[in-house]
């Protein structure tokens, strides 16, 4: 039988203030990031959904549409993403007609990828919604703005890990 004990659980504080920017944290721009992100994603998911595809397959259609021949070796350390996690979502872009995989010509085991005519029009596809939302951002932007763009976001895909102090 259960032993029931008479003190109650304490009930945790309900804050009701909103965090605000402190020190290093920037809630701002991690909102618009957020944002951004998920706006900017929106166009090509949707796309994808009427091919019963995802995140993955997207991103696996777009390197190897910028990198024909890439090995799927290759593509693993793009990703970042486990074997298993790849031979699923590369399946079915082939099996769907949209990637070939080639052995190498020097060894046999290694495979290279590249996109089919189908994948490449997907590819497109994908990318001229968020090219355009790339665009309309730029537009009232002063002329160095694209480079400082880029320059942050090569600084936040910095690959060391983040330390905490």
């Amino acid at each position: 039988m259960p032993r029931h004990t008479s003190q109650k659980a304490a009930k945790p504080d309900l804050l009701a203030t909103s965090m605000e920017n402190t020190g290093i944290i920037d809630f701002e721009i991690i909102e618009l990031l957020f944002f951004a992100y998920r706006d900017f994603v929106s166009d090509p998911d949707a796309i994808l959904d009427k091919s019963g595809f995802g995140r993955a397959h997207h991103r696996v259609v777009h390197f190897v549409n910028r990198e024909p021949g890439m090995t799927v070796a290759d593509l693993l350390e793009t990703l970042k993403i486990t074997k298993q996690s790849l031979a699923r979502v590369l399946k079915q872009l082939i099996d769907s007609g949209y990637i070939q995989q080639v052995a190498g010509p020097e060894d046999r085991r290694q495979r290279k990828l590249y996109p089919t005519q189908a994948g490449r029009d997907l590819a497109l596809a994908l990318a001229e919604p968020q090219s355009r939302r790339i665009e309309r951002a730029f537009e009232n932007a002063s002329p160095g703005a694209r480079d400082s763009v880029k320059k942050f976001l090569r600084g936040m895909r910095d690959r060391n890990k983040i330390e905490t102090d």
